[in-house]
């Protein structure tokens, strides 16, 4: 008898959104009192109060019905790749076919079968454990950027970077070397620094600090550009993106209003570009154009100025 197969799920910075709602307590005409997620129809005096965030799932590793040889494949929400990485856990009188651990890029949708599970000859039963992890964006090993990026700022703004790359704060990591800090106020108008398609928006988040714990819990809007790099706005404010998972932005196009999420020490944008590196989400240096397309090295104490797009 063949055993049932187990998943464990080992997610690598896949930058699942948050998803929170809102607890409603209202009183209606009657007097009576109500406690749901959903907003009442009409206007009763009453309470709202923000929910937790919790992180949803983007990417599953499904098998097919069949029992003796089950091959596997994989349902991708993102509306862009992901670069997935499947590997024994444990095995029994088993193999695969193409054997793991193997690495696959999957496009948004449903793939294909991946690879199969094979019984080892004159095996009675089997046993198996298979772990993955992703990491979006399609494999950028060896990218050089060739693209100025637009100053994400309203027409008229003038606007600091008080951390620029390899800053000593927080831009000492992999994901955070190349990133900037824009210090704004609360409610600025964030746009589109290039053309791309929004590949996740994490729009739930509540609060702010220095403490680790709110390292991943910034909102933010990911963009992939065409070229497979990825801009990344972060510390955005409540429930106020502008735009949604698998639409198409151009560059100067406004996406939402900055914010003070996350890990932080004041309301400013966190900006960069990322790619996928060997499995790892890093930055990659860039350069922003100014209103009559000079070059503009990001540097800290440098005045950054929004113009009005073409």
């Amino acid at each position: 008898m063949f055993a049932r197969r187990l998943l464990a799920i080992s997610l690598l910075l896949v930058s699942s959104a948050g998803v929170a709602k809102k607890l409603y307590k209202y009183q209606d005409a009657q007097g009576n009192w109500h406690y749901t997620d959903q907003p009442p129809a009409v206007d009763h005096p009453g309470e709202v109060r923000q929910l937790k965030a919790t992180a949803k799932q983007h990417v599953w590793l499904e098998k097919t019905a069949d029992r003796a040889r089950p091959s596997f494949f994989v349902r991708n929400a993102y509306p862009g790749p992901i670069e997935l990485a499947v590997e024994w856990g444990e095995r029994e009188n088993v193999s695969a076919s193409p054997e793991l651990p193997q690495r696959f890029v999957v496009q948004s949708g449903e793939s294909g079968n991946l690879f199969t599970i094979t019984p080892n000859v004159g095996a009675q039963s089997y046993r198996m454990k298979l772990q993955y992890r992703y990491v979006i964006g399609p494999p950028l090993a060896d990218y050089v950027g060739q693209t100025l990026y637009q100053p994400p700022l309203p027409a008229g703004g003038r606007f600091q970077i008080t951390q620029a790359f390899n800053g000593p704060f927080s831009h000492n990591d992999d994901q955070n070397r190349y990133a900037v800090d824009i210090m704004m106020p609360v409610d600025t108008p964030i746009y589109a620094a290039r053309a791309g398609v929004v590949l996740e928006v994490e729009n739930d988040y509540v609060g702010s600090g220095t403490e680790q714990a709110y390292a991943s819990k910034a909102n933010s809007i990911r963009i992939l550009h065409d070229d497979g790099s990825m801009a990344v706005y972060a510390h955005l404010a409540l429930e106020k993106a502008q735009v949604h998972p698998g639409l198409r932005v151009r560059a100067g196009e406004m996406i939402g209003y900055s914010g003070n999420t996350g890990l932080t020490t004041g309301p400013h944008l966190h900006f960069a570009v990322q790619v996928n590196r060997g499995m790892e989400l890093v930055s990659v240096p860039f350069q922003f154009a100014g209103a009559d397309g000079q070059i503009l090295e990001p540097q800290s104490g440098l005045w950054l100025n929004g113009y009005a797009r073409q």
